[in-house]
């Protein structure tokens, strides 16, 4: 079954993002080549397409199209490829085939009613019904071409019946005008009959793909959780899960790659390092797996143990058995003084959880006691997260005036916070970002910029400047919906555009550089040394 082990890599994080969203960071230091003209690159996507290797033609098709912009194929690819990845996504989700394709067809079209109405009531832009539906056509269509779907929902069907099908949704049902609620149902329902009908696909598989597939005319930050994916946004709010404590990516052919190990993790205490490679996972071989098909290998409940083949570069493979637990995620991992002669604090901060503001405060007051002068805040990498928090730890740094605004369709979307003088840390400040840094890290990236408040150093940020609320819908599943855009204390909205820092540091593009655990390299890291050197020497402060 070699379809099974498919060339292609998924990224898979820590879900530290919520209310702001969590948009899908590239890997620090990758480069897609997307070739030297449009005619190279679309042939490249096209290849990538056939080989089902939807991850990295996602990637490829973003890279290309930020050389050639408004290019209609490159464009396509992309939407095309997101589809598909979307529903190998699903159909690896164990929640998804144990908790949705079980239901009825009634209740699952009730999912599609409650999914519909959320996304015409609450989402930035007034999207019409026909579009909802369109895009669940569009999906379905796409669907009965993809390898996943197949091998779930088709083995052994006749590709010209399968071709005929999508045929007729194409002739008879894309784009039909529908202007009700209970003008979809009836469409879905007419369409699930002749797929049904047609190919032996029971209903509820049909609808799925409209449920799914009606946020794929909304922005991409907005999405139907499983109710897998929904636990883990719900318990990554919270900053803790039950796990291992790493952050991984696979890679074709070498296992997964870990990204990142959290402090006090037990990944960690068994000595495994970002860099490292799993090559098993309790002796099956996981070289060729997805990154979720790995991951729900390495899931379990608390107290149980899982064990890892382990590959270090240059060293000997070795066996690490790791006890799951309860795993507590800090915002902030690292907090200490770099330069003790001249003062100099550092502060690593990872996400926006409920828990954030009152660890920058604890953070802060420690540091104070240690002699702090100046800090160097980093928020690299960083994704995002509680609207609410980035506010509260923007007003630890600002004395007074607007932080943030948000801007939506309904009036509780429409909000200013603005800050409050009592127990402002007035220092020097360096803010670190990169190209990772998104939505929360950018609001206070924004803020930090319009009011003048330290230097931004490092690359241009993310570019995500938008809001997303959680709706819980049927089923235990979840929408994640962009119901607001926020902007700048100055009125900016930086959408796709990003925060420019004050000071550029170019990373080699060859660099193997990797922050390490729990501390900071003032040696090796180039945005530190030179944040280092905008604050040497820097005054003493007060807080007010």
């Amino acid at each position: 079954m070699k379809h099974h082990i498919e060339r292609r890599r998924l990224l898979t994080k820590f879900l530290l993002a919520c209310l702001l969203g969590l948009p899908t960071l590239a890997v620090a230091g990758s480069k897609a080549e997307v070739g030297t003209s449009v005619a190279a690159a679309v042939s490249k996507g096209a290849a990538l397409e056939q080989g089902y290797q939807w991850r990295d033609a996602v990637e490829h098709y973003k890279a290309a199209l930020e050389q050639w912009p408004n290019d209609i194929a490159l464009t396509y690819g992309l939407r095309r490829s997101q589809i598909h990845f979307g529903i190998e996504r699903r159909y690896t989700d164990e929640s998804f085939k144990q908790n949705l394709l079980t239901m009825s067809r009634h209740d699952a079209l009730e999912l599609f009613d409650a999914i519909h109405n959320r996304v015409r009531s609450n989402y930035v832009d007034d999207i019409s019904t026909t579009s909802i539906v369109a895009h669940g056509t569009e999906s379905l269509w796409l669907s009965l071409s993809n390898q996943r779907f197949i091998e779930r929902n088709l083995f052994g069907a006749d590709p010209k019946r399968v071709q005929a099908v999508r045929e007729t949704l194409q002739q008879q049902y894309w784009n039909k005008p529908v202007f009700s609620r209970e003008g979809a149902r009836q469409t879905i329902n007419e369409i699930a009959d002749l797929v049904e009908k047609k190919l032996g696909i029971n209903g509820t598989v049909v609808v799925m793909e409209y449920v799914f597939g009606a946020c794929n005319c909304l922005d991409e930050y907005s999405s139907v959780l499983t109710p897998s994916r929904n636990d883990d946004l719900q318990h990554s709010m919270k900053g803790e899960f039950v796990g291992i404590g790493i952050v991984m990516e696979a890679e074709l052919g070498k296992g997964l790659a870990l990204r990142n190990v959290l402090p006090d993790s037990p990944a960690a205490e068994g000595g495994i390092r970002p860099g490292d490679f799993i090559t098993a996972i309790d002796g099956k071989d996981c070289r060729f797996m997805t990154t979720e098909e790995a991951a729900t290998l390495l899931s379990g409940t608390a107290g149980s143990t899982v064990m890892l083949d382990v590959q270090t570069a240059n060293r000997e493979p070795r066996d690490v058995t790791c006890r799951r637990r309860k795993v507590e995620v800090k915002s902030i991992p690292v907090a200490k003084i770099i330069d003790s002669v001249n003062g100099i604090a550092y502060i690593q901060q990872t996400g926006f959880q409920e828990s954030t503001a009152f660890e920058m405060q604890l953070a802060l007051h420690e540091l104070n006691r240690q002699g702090m002068k100046s800090l160097i805040w980093d928020l690299r990498g960083n994704p995002g997260g509680l609207l609410q928090q980035a506010a509260d730890i923007l007003d630890l740094f600002i004395e007074s005036g607007v932080l943030v605004s948000t801007q939506g369709r309904t009036a509780d979307q429409n909000q200013q916070f603005t800050a409050h003088a009592p127990g402002t840390w007035d220092m020097p400040l360096v803010l670190l970002v990169d190209e990772n840094s998104a939505s929360a890290s950018e609001i206070v990236a924004g803020a930090i910029r319009d009011h003048q408040r330290g230097t931004i150093v490092g690359r241009k940020s993310y570019g995500k400047w938008s809001v997303q609320s959680i709706y819980p819908v049927r089923g235990g599943t979840g929408l994640r919906l962009t119901t607001a855009k926020f902007l700048s204390p100055n009125g900016h909205w930086l959408s796709k555009i990003g925060v420019k820092p004050d000071i550029v540091v170019e990373w080699p593009e060859d660099s193997e550089f990797i922050r390490p655990l729990g501390d900071v390299d003032k040696t090796n890291d180039f945005d530190v040394v030179r944040a280092l050197d905008v604050l040497g020497g820097n005054r003493s402060f007060t807080q007010r």
